[in-house]
């Protein structure tokens, strides 16, 4: 079926008959982190919180309570995670002057307008609880704070369960 600016849609995924309530469920992941563009896969921990979650289709939000920390997709090799942190080195660099070090003396500005170039969260979809990234695409979680950190990341899975189920 042809749409604006000469996109199709294709065929669904998946057909399934839902129940007729959306259910929401909120959970956290916890991570210990080095900071200093500190870069985690957390894909498998996401994937195992949809499953454990019994929603068959929905979106997951993974989103990152913090403004010196962000969440986004990377294929998860030793080369783009280099990648990624040589360019925020170039173009967010650390010694530069920044008026929040200025003004609170904490040396993370540059953390914070790394973490705002990225963003806080990302919504993922799943089909069958499954998520739908491509065959090289991880879900990554980057602390980009001049420190060691305990962070808690919220995930919270929105979705139906098949009829006769949750």
């Amino acid at each position: 079926m042809p749409v604006a600016d000469g996109w199709k849609l294709t065929a669904p995924i998946a057909m399934v008959r839902y129940n007729k309530r959306m259910n929401v469920q909120t959970d956290t992941l916890q991570l210990q982190t080095s900071g200093h563009a500190d870069i985690h896969d957390i894909t498998m921990a996401v994937a195992r919180a949809v499953t454990q979650s019994g929603l068959h289709s929905g979106i997951v939000i993974i989103f990152c309570p913090s403004s010196t920390s962000a969440v986004t997709t990377l294929e998860f090799e030793p080369g783009c995670v280099q990648d990624l942190q040589r360019l925020f080195d170039e173009i967010v660099a650390p010694n530069r002057p920044y008026a929040h070090n200025a003004r609170w003396g904490d040396g993370n500005g540059h953390s914070h307008a790394r973490a705002a170039l990225l963003g806080a969260s990302l919504t993922v979809p799943f089909v069958a609880q499954r998520l739908t990234l491509g065959t090289w695409q991880q879900i990554v979680y980057v602390d980009f704070d001049n420190r060691a950190r305990r962070r808690e990341l919220i995930l919270q899975i929105i979705g139906a369960a098949v009829s006769g189920e949750g």
